[in-house]
């Protein structure tokens, strides 16, 4: 849960320097690399990887820091009261990975009225989450006072031909500062961007995109980039000068990309990630293909033929920078981000559901998927998260039945009948200990939807 360092005083020796838990180290590794040989998969994995050698014992000076390196919370604490924290540090995917396997969550449904399908949502802080939906509603949820707030979409200009009618908010990103939201404009071809915490217009970026906007990241705390049905992906700046203009009338300015390009093999811009680790930009498209773009020149690099081109709606990138999540119609892939090549296909425990959601949380990947549950999978362990109450199940989080609409031309006269929605999004709290989950009906015909608390 918590590792603290000890720094060493001449003439004295911490208080976990217990020698006896250096053989209680090695009687560990050897019991795990017993249960690791009789372990009999399922499936024979495509790709393998080995972390220690079966041969090879730990060298002496990791030992010898083993010694100084104390896994006690009081431990932790009292270096946190004493100011020496950068020597300690709290593994925050472990109250997740406890919660999750001790089956500790509880579903909160929430009440969203006629709204139509949630697509994406964020945390704004420890007691809000923002949402989009179909309906183009930009709505803010007090997990408190269950309060649901509408904040006003932010309207550009210019009139854009030939658009169908609003496809809704697909996208809502917090920049890493988190003193900046963006999301689509009123027009679901236009950026728009928000100051936080108090949710005032700062801007909208026009001229950047000829149809829908699905999705968007933060580069840092000034560049945007922006993925659209048009193919194109548009790099934004927010500068102090926008940041800084005043008016004497609350209103908002009028901005244009720094760069507009075609993603060359691309149809339909379906998602995008920012990978920090190897300052790269992975667009996923809906004809199959991942492609990787350069940050610092903003020029496309390599785009690779995904097995699935079906229904290829999501992608995760992990904090690691090492894997891609991309979810399909029936299972998840995993990429290498170094190589492109796939490590493994995690196909999902029931047949057509599809994949409709991913993040990561650590080691372990949550993907949404379109008959209402939520999965879990360990990467580490190589298989779905396990419960330890009962260790012949995995960990599934089934939500309540969410709310259709039904047109009349389907079904006359039946309001508010039940349905098993699509969990289009979800998104966990700073802590790991919360859950906000949302979607709705999956067949677009049908208008409903969904929303849960999970703590």
């Amino acid at each position: 849960m918590s590792q603290t360092k000890f720094m060493p005083i001449f003439g004295s020796r911490p208080s976990c320097s217990i020698p006896s838990r250096i053989q209680e180290r090695k009687n560990k590794v050897k019991a795990l690399k017993l249960i690791e040989q009789n372990r009999k998969p399922e499936k024979p994995e495509d790709f393998i990887t080995y972390e220690d050698s079966e041969s090879e014992e730990e060298p002496e000076f990791v030992l010898k820091q083993a010694l100084k390196t104390s896994y006690n919370f009081v431990d932790y604490i009292k270096h946190r009261e004493g100011q020496t924290s950068k020597h300690s540090f709290v593994f925050k995917e472990y109250g997740n990975r406890h919660i999750l396997t001790h089956e500790m969550f509880k579903e909160t449904p929430i009440n969203l009225g006629h709204l139509n399908k949630v697509f994406c949502s964020k945390w704004l802080r420890d007691r809000q989450v923002v949402f989009g939906t179909k309906c183009n509603k930009l709505m803010v949820y007090d997990v408190q006072t269950h309060k649901l707030d509408q904040i006003p979409t932010l309207i550009s200009r210019r009139e854009i031909p030939n658009i169908e009618q609003p496809c809704g908010i697909h996208s809502v990103e917090l920049n890493p500062s988190k003193t900046l939201l963006a999301t689509e404009a009123r027009n679901a071809v236009d950026v728009a961007v928000y100051r936080l915490p108090t949710l005032d217009p700062v801007c909208v970026g026009e001229n950047g995109h000829k149809d829908w906007i699905f999705d968007m990241c933060w580069l840092d705390d000034e560049f945007l980039v922006t993925g659209s049905k048009d193919t194109k992906l548009a790099l934004w700046r927010i500068t102090d000068d926008v940041l800084d203009a005043k008016s004497e009338v609350l209103t908002h300015k009028i901005i244009s990309p720094e760069s507009t390009k075609n993603c060359r093999n691309a149809q339909n811009i379906r998602a995008i990630a920012f990978n920090k680790v190897y300052q790269e930009l992975a667009a996923l498209s809906l004809n199959g293909y991942i492609h990787i773009w350069d940050v610092e020149t903003f020029k496309q690099r390599i785009s690779r033929k995904l097995p699935s081109s079906q229904d290829n709606v999501c992608m995760a990138v992990q904090d690691s920078g090492n894997v891609y999540a991309i979810g399909c119609r029936s299972y998840t892939l995993l990429l290498d981000c170094r190589t492109l090549q796939a490590i493994k296909k995690v196909y999902s425990r029931y047949s057509g559901c599809g994949i409709r959601s991913a993040t990561f949380q650590g080691d372990i990947l949550t993907v949404g998927t379109g008959l209402g549950m939520l999965m879990f999978y360990d990467l580490k362990a190589g298989k779905y998260l396990e419960s330890s109450i009962n260790t012949s199940r995995t960990v599934i989080l089934k939500g309540s039945k969410g709310y259709v609409f039904p047109d009349e031309e389907y079904m006359d006269n039946i309001q508010n009948v039940k349905y098993v929605p699509a969990i289009y999004t979800h998104c966990y709290d700073s802590t790991g200990t919360r859950l906000f989950t949302a979607g709705g009906p999956l067949p677009a015909t049908l208008t409903g939807n969904y929303a849960g608390l999970w703590q």
